[in-house]
């Protein structure tokens, strides 16, 4: 059950946030699932942190089946539950992609653990390329991988924001990140990305009641960045992700390097 820190034949600790001494801090909880993991804020009510393992080479296609659920494991006010997403245009949207950890043995009870609210935050629900990209990293690093038996380990979460819109007794995240690390010829290698749902409108028009619609949120756009520049906006520790980061040094740790397709990725 849970992150496998040794699922890539190398050791890679499951992410911490700041100081934390390599265990949840005050105000988290460690959730394990099949196959994967989520680092619950109590206080911001989504994922500080999620890690999942993915098998390319045994992964099973099953049905969706949208029963989302509260883990009973946490506290109902630590997580952002169903008003979150009731009678407005905003999506659950994946953490840890539902796809990823259904393989083996475990796949069904896999694909249903994908399904629990620790497991989603909200993100703006209009599809376009760049959210389409978005969805499609974890399958073009993949691919990538395929001669190392298509294993990776990813890390996705919200950037938890001081200036972040509230609504509903939550602040909506603007910012989502997400690092996917495989073993290349025997050596970590890994690749940042950071997702950006700006709002479009005056910061006064979010700060609306509870009754109004959700923040409405501008166009998706996708980045590829440092492992480092991760590292400082979300407050996490990395640990050697960040030497293994196939992103050119010279790039730079804030720089951003805007991706229109797949084909615009550094690996």
């Amino acid at each position: 059950m849970g992150y496998d820190r040794d699922f890539l034949g190398v050791d890679l600790p499951f992410p911490t946030t700041d100081d934390a001494g390599g265990a949840p801090a005050a105000g988290e909880t460690l959730l394990d699932y099949v196959h994967f993991s989520v680092l619950l804020d109590h206080d911001r009510r989504l994922a500080r942190v999620t890690g999942v393992n993915i098998d390319g080479a045994q992964l099973i296609d099953l049905g969706r089946s949208d029963d989302w659920r509260l883990d009973e494991r946490a506290r109902a006010e630590w997580q952002a539950g169903p008003a979150v997403y009731a009678r407005n245009d905003l999506d659950r949207g994946h953490l840890v992609r539902r796809r990823d950890p259904v393989w083996g043995d475990d796949a069904a009870a896999a694909n249903a653990d994908t399904f629990v609210y620790p497991n989603a935050a909200p993100q703006a629900s209009g599809f376009n390329q760049s959210k389409e990209l978005w969805l499609g990293l974890e399958d073009h690093v993949l691919a990538y991988a395929e001669t190392n038996d298509s294993r990776l380990s990813v890390f996705t979460a919200p950037v938890f924001g001081d200036d972040d819109p509230r609504y509903r007794g939550i602040r909506v995240p603007l910012l989502f990140w997400k690092v996917a690390a495989w073993v290349d010829d025997g050596e970590l290698a890994a690749v940042a990305f950071l997702l950006d749902q700006s709002p479009v409108l005056d910061r006064g028009e979010l700060e609306r009641p509870v009754t109004a619609g959700p923040p409405p949120l501008g166009p998706f756009r996708t980045f590829q960045v440092a492992v480092t520049r991760i590292e400082s906006l979300a407050g996490v520790d990395l640990g050697s992700l960040a030497a293994a980061d196939r992103l050119p040094a010279a790039v730079g740790v804030r720089s951003t390097r805007p991706l229109a397709s797949l084909a615009d990725i550094v690996l």
